[in-house]
């Protein structure tokens, strides 16, 4: 469900030119944000690009994964 907030007209426009670049809506990058900071406080020991990324994989799903193989698999 949508609710409006009023936010700071700065964050405002950080958030539109940081979802243009990242192809989101502005919405969908000021809650990405959040999602970020509530990760990275839940988990203090996490490098904050370490849990970015991990949020982004999961975004996208298995559909881009690639299998782990160990190497000993590629050695016979």
């Amino acid at each position: 469900m949508g609710m409006p907030v009023c936010i700071d007209d700065t964050l405002y426009d950080q958030a539109r030119v940081q979802a243009q670049t990242e192809h989101r809506t502005i919405a969908g990058q000021i809650e990405f944000w959040a999602l970020l900071g509530r990760t990275a406080l839940d988990n203090p020991d996490l490098p904050i690009d370490f849990i970015r990324d991990l949020l982004i994989a999961r975004a996208e799903g298995s559909t881009l994964a690639t299998p782990f193989e160990p190497e000993s698999r590629h050695n016979p």
